[in-house]
């Protein structure tokens, strides 16, 4: 394909991003000048649908890359010097409730983001200019001509709000089609994108499409800040329209128009990329100083039927990647459930990073995404600085060339997920030597502890226990069992321990709920374990 980039090299970028929001360099201010701007041409959503349709049937042209040998020079310790003058920012005084801001070309963002500016049904692109950004008397970046263009744009907290919208964002577009934004708890974390395709497809790279142009609605429309953005890549085009409402959380409602080129293997839609590498279950002797380091610690999923699954992220041996078939779901999401800064001791805040949910949005008379999986690819790392997770929606049948299909999803940016069960829920897993302390511990055998903690197993009567269910693909779960009440005085926080016997390393899919009687009281626990 072309164009075609190494994973690690695109990841490399977009985490890159999570630490650039907010950097402050040594810059030196270049006198301010107003935005300035192209001709006006007609605009509207069925306009953008339109053109990507056409696009589609015609070769693939890949975003502009401008002056490369300038840009690759502005490596990440240049470009986080790089500031946008917020006096320039986009609605800085209007009409537009959210200012818009956006950020530089470098090393890592090296394509060319066009930004239009929608207004009385009439688009005009907004034209780079040096003057807009402060940068080192020095920097590389000087030598860029006029019109060279954006990597992409964050969006400022509101101007009537409480907080200085010069120095809050809450929502940031920069990378590929990835994009991100902050949760209840004030924290960027993982991003979501436009599209994933060929996930860990063997023989198969994968695509990263891009949004390369994006067209910003200037009405003020109840609370929402509407964004239109072209997606394309070497396989497909897209027609994409976000609803941003900044509430306590931050909400996204998206509809998108896409159209293929080419068939695609593993089409992944609403895809959620984190960053996974060690929490409470597994961790290697001195890896690091902290006890924790994660985005994001579990995938939950609710099912068409209603059921309610939790499966902890791993950081596997290989790249594995895990489907969880199903009709019609109701939602998904990667979360953040440990929200005790003692178990990650960093300052760039671990226990705040949001959790990210999906929920499908109908579609005229379609109700849901049908039958597929929910895919779950996780891919092995040694640092923090990997995005090595990703969780998508992937259709039951093939997505063809000339495909044409329309999806609306809303995505939820919060501290919990959005719509509790009312079960208990999973809140550790932990691993150790099979056995019990004192006697000789067997070979073979692994130990695990998983934690719930809810108002279903607070209301059980003093004295009796909920029973755990539990399964596993392979290997004995004959031998130690035991269920007890986590003793530091928390109203409904059990532990289920079990051992679990098995030959080989062949991965072991593993399931746990806890019930009282004929009820279920807790989401199942779902766990691929890895012998070693």
């Amino acid at each position: 394909m072309e164009d075609n980039l190494d994973r690690r090299a695109v990841l490399k970028g977009v985490a890159a991003s999570a630490f650039s929001l907010g950097v402050v360099g040594d810059a030196v201010a270049a006198p301010s000048e107003a935005l300035q701007f192209d001709d006006p041409k007609p605009f509207s959503f069925e306009l953008l649908k339109a053109m990507a349709r056409e696009r589609a049937h015609a070769p693939y042209v890949a975003p502009a890359r401008p002056s490369p040998e300038i840009v690759s020079k502005i490596n990440y310790e240049e470009w986080g010097k790089i500031r946008f003058k917020m006096d320039d920012a986009l609605f800085a005084e209007g009409p537009g409730r959210f200012p818009i801001s956006f950020f530089h070309l470098g090393l890592y963002f090296q394509k060319s983001v066009e930004m239009h500016v929608v207004e009385d049904g009439r688009s005009r692109q907004i034209l780079y200019d040096p003057s807009y950004f402060e940068m080192p008397a020095d920097s590389v970046a000087r030598q860029l001509p006029k019109g060279a263009g954006f990597a992409g744009m964050r969006i400022q907290e509101p101007r009537d709000g409480a907080l200085d919208w010069k120095h809050n964002d809450w929502v940031a577009f920069l990378g590929a089609s990835y994009f991100r934004a902050i949760g209840a708890l004030r924290q960027y974390g993982l991003s979501a994108r436009g599209l994933a395709l060929d996930v860990a497809v063997a023989g198969r790279p994968e695509e990263f499409p891009d949004f390369t142009r994006f067209f910003i609605d200037a009405r003020p429309q109840g609370e929402a800040l509407v964004i239109y953005a072209l997606l394309e890549g070497p396989s497909i085009v897209g027609a994409y329209k976000f609803a941003l409402t900044r509430t306590q959380a931050v909400l996204m409602d998206i509809e998108t128009n896409l159209f293929t080129r080419a068939e695609i293997a593993r089409f992944g839609i609403a895809p959620l990329t984190s960053m996974y590498w060690y929490s409470e279950t597994k961790k290697e002797t001195a890896i690091d100083w902290r006890p924790e380091v994660h985005d994001s610690d579990g995938l939950s999923l609710w099912t068409g039927e209603g059921e309610r699954l939790w499966r902890p992220l791993n950081d596997p041996p290989r790249i594995i990647v895990s489907a969880f078939a199903d009709d019609n779901p109701r939602g998904f999401g990667l979360c953040q459930r440990d929200r005790v800064f003692d178990h990650y001791l960093d300052g760039v805040y671990y226990d705040r990073r949001p959790t990210l949910w999906v929920e499908p949005l109908p579609v005229g008379d379609v109700q849901g995404w049908g039958r597929g999986a929910i895919q779950l690819c996780e891919i092995p790392t040694d640092d923090e600085i990997h995005d090595n997770i990703v969780a998508m929606w992937v259709p039951e049948q093939p997505v063809l060339a000339g495909a044409e299909m329309t999806l609306a999803y809303r995505l939820h940016w919060v501290a919990e997920e959005p719509f509790p069960s009312g079960l208990a829920l999973v809140v550790a897993t932990r691993l150790g030597r099979g056995g019990q302390p004192g006697l000789p511990r067997p070979k073979g055998v692994r130990k695990f502890v998983v934690e719930f903690l809810g108002a279903p197993l607070a209301a059980l009567p003093y004295g009796v226990k909920p029973e755990m269910a539990i399964s596993a693909s392979r290997g004995s779960l004959d031998g130690y069992r035991l269920i007890e009440a986590v003793p530091d005085g928390v109203p409904g926080h059990w532990r289920a321990e079990f051992d679990l016997k098995v030959d080989g390393t062949d991965p072991v899919e593993m399931r746990c709920f806890l019930k009282a009687g004929d009820q279920v009281v807790s989401e199942t626990w779902m766990f691929q374990y890895h012998p070693f």
